[in-house]
């Protein structure tokens, strides 16, 4: 092979690898260039899903700024309406605070006024805070805040006969109207008498009228001119007071000179059943009554009984007199009084029923003899019957006939049968249990009206 050809094969051998070398770069450019779009594609891709992803972001973000709106709006309109119900509420609890305070406020001055509360509490109680040389000294047991409650309404009571000072005794204002002040004593104290005056603790004198008394009931009632009055007595309630309770009184013991004298003590009992002379000169008639140690005299009589807030518990009527007794005094329940007032007021008289019967106590052998009446010795306590008349006579009531019982209430002699007879009315009904020649028989008896 000449040289020629020798060049000319290098050459076409050269060309043949250059051609596959350009070949080989255009594939390689050509992959190179896929490549490239594959790469752009997915940087494209990369960049839609990043413009994706931002603008999810931003929805998001909006969708955010819009929630946080609506919440942060919400929470406005939460707050003012909050705010608003806050101040409504707050107006709301002034007003409770205020009206709590105020009614709490009248409680505690009622308590501390008409209770010995606060004296519990810081033992003072039944004490009193007296001015002594310009000291305040706290005085155990001063009842001297109770006695002017019910100071200017007691009475001395002054009674004459022929234009002469028969008898005193003491009364209380219990009530008034526009015109008139009403005055409550016993009946004993103005009973026959012609002229009644009452003076006052001003010292300024009043003639009273007697509106209606009652010698059973030893309570009468007076009127006096409402210029006079310048305090009422407040009314209590003897059953709410205790055996062993303070009490007071305030009367005029021996008249003039000794009015308005205040004397204490305690409620010894109650229900005490006391005999006394009403239509006669023995004993006739049972009053139920409140026991007393305070110191009663004649001229109490009438005078208002008393509890530590100067309530009125009761009327002051009578003591047993004798040697051998110190401090038993007696009062009528405050009850028993005010039930009949309103008749009293009246004049109207208290219509007691009648059984109809005359009779004898067991220990009036006079009486018995003279009636020729003999009773066994074995029966040792009633009534005997004289004479029966009337609704005793028609319920076959006898002559001789020891009336024991009414309604199975022992009647142990005149006294107490009368007693238990007046605690009914004219026209009940009611069993009188007799003994008739030693065995007992039960009566239905309806009683009389007195006339």
């Amino acid at each position: 092979m000449s040289k020629k050809e020798v060049i000319e094969e290098e050459v076409k051998e050269a060309e043949v690898v250059e051609d596959k070398v350009s070949t080989e770069t255009v594939e390689e450019e050509k992959k190179e260039e896929k490549k490239e779009e594959k790469s752009t594609e997915k940087v494209e891709k990369d960049s839609n899903e990043e413009k994706e992803s931002t603008e999810t972001v931003e929805e998001e973000k909006k969708e955010s700024n819009n929630e946080e709106k609506d919440y942060l709006l919400e929470e406005y309109y939460r707050k003012k309406y909050e705010d608003k119900n806050k101040g409504i509420s707050s107006i709301k609890l002034f007003f409770v605070t205020v009206v709590s305070f105020l009614i709490g406020g009248i409680v505690m001055i009622g308590l501390l006024k008409f209770t010995p509360i606060l004296g519990e509490i810081i033992g003072t109680s039944g004490g009193t805070i007296v001015t002594k040389n310009e000291t305040q000294v706290y005085e155990k047991g001063s009842i001297a805040a109770s006695v002017e409650k019910v100071y200017d309404a007691v009475v001395l009571i002054q009674c004459y006969k022929n234009d002469q000072l028969a008898s005193s005794g003491t009364g209380f204002v219990y009530k008034t109207d526009d015109n008139y002040g009403y005055i409550l004593t016993n009946a004993h104290v103005v009973k026959e008498m012609e002229k009644v005056t009452v003076m006052f603790t001003n010292d300024e004198e009043a003639d009273v009228e007697v509106l209606g008394s009652d010698s059973y009931l030893d309570l009468a009632v007076l009127k006096v001119k409402r210029k006079y009055v310048s305090m009422v007595a407040n009314i209590g309630s003897s059953e709410k007071v205790n055996i062993g309770d303070s009490v007071f009184t305030v009367g005029s013991p021996m008249g003039y000179d000794y009015r308005g004298s205040v004397t204490s003590g305690v409620l010894s009992g109650k229900d005490r059943m006391v005999t006394v002379s009403v239509s006669s000169s023995s004993e006739d008639w049972v009053m139920r009554v409140l026991q007393i140690d305070a110191s009663i005299n004649p001229g109490n009589s009438g005078g208002p009984l008393l509890n530590v807030n100067g309530e009125v518990i009761g009327i002051c009527s009578m003591k047993l007199v004798d040697s051998e007794i110190e401090g038993m005094g007696f009062a009528i329940p405050i009850e028993y009084a005010m039930n009949h007032v309103e008749q009293l007021e009246k004049g109207q008289e208290i219509e007691w029923p009648v059984l109809g019967v005359s009779m004898a106590n067991l220990t009036d052998t006079f009486t018995l003899y003279r009636n020729n009446i003999r009773i066994s010795d074995d029966i040792t306590s009633g009534v005997v019957v004289v004479e029966a008349t009337g609704a005793a006579k028609d319920g076959g009531i006898e002559k001789g006939d020891v009336i024991t019982a009414i309604n199975g209430k022992k009647t142990k002699n005149i006294a107490y049968l009368r007693y238990e007879l007046y605690q009914h009315s004219a026209g009940e009904e009611v069993e009188i249990t007799v003994n008739r020649n030693g065995k007992d028989k039960t009566l239905k008896v309806t009683l009389g009206k007195s006339s």
